[in-house]
């Protein structure tokens, strides 16, 4: 996928945040430790370094979802973490509810929150949700429900 048709994908997915610009995915996939993983209408983009997997950000296109995509995705992510991670993390908004119970499924737990994190045009700003999964470095996940 181009950095334009990422930058599309995510400003569907994401109405009410700021979207990432073409050159924000451009820059990002030029970095030595960031992979990006597609399926159709999907993609998500991760960053490991140092033992660690950051989820930098997962889209699927508004038309697409609940079709599974976003399990897909989460698979293809942990598992290419096989023997390079000890742990994996990621930030979601606290209202992002479909979010949270994918997350959850693939076996991440919330270790903190960032209050009032991401900003809204038209209501509150929203909490940011850390969440983590341990990794047995070495081994495939022992999870990759959809």
């Amino acid at each position: 996928m181009t950095p334009e048709t990422l930058a599309q994908i995510h400003a569907a997915a994401f109405r009410h945040d700021r979207a990432w610009s073409a050159r924000e995915f451009a820059e990002l996939l030029a970095s030595f430790h960031v992979a990006l993983m597609t399926r159709p209408q999907g993609f998500a983009l991760t960053r490991t370094l140092a033992g660690e997997s950051e989820l930098l950000t997962i889209a699927v296109a508004p038309a697409a979802q609940n079709r599974g995509i976003g399990g897909a995705l989460m698979g293809d992510w942990l598992n290419s973490l096989a023997g390079r991670a000890d742990t994996a993390f990621l930030e979601v908004a606290a209202d992002n509810l479909a979010a949270i119970a994918l997350y959850a499924r693939h076996g991440f737990a919330q270790i903190a929150c960032r209050r009032g994190y991401y900003a809204r045009a038209a209501a509150a700003p929203v909490d940011a949700l850390i969440m983590q999964r341990t990794m047995t470095r070495g081994q495939a996940p022992d999870s990759t429900a959809p």
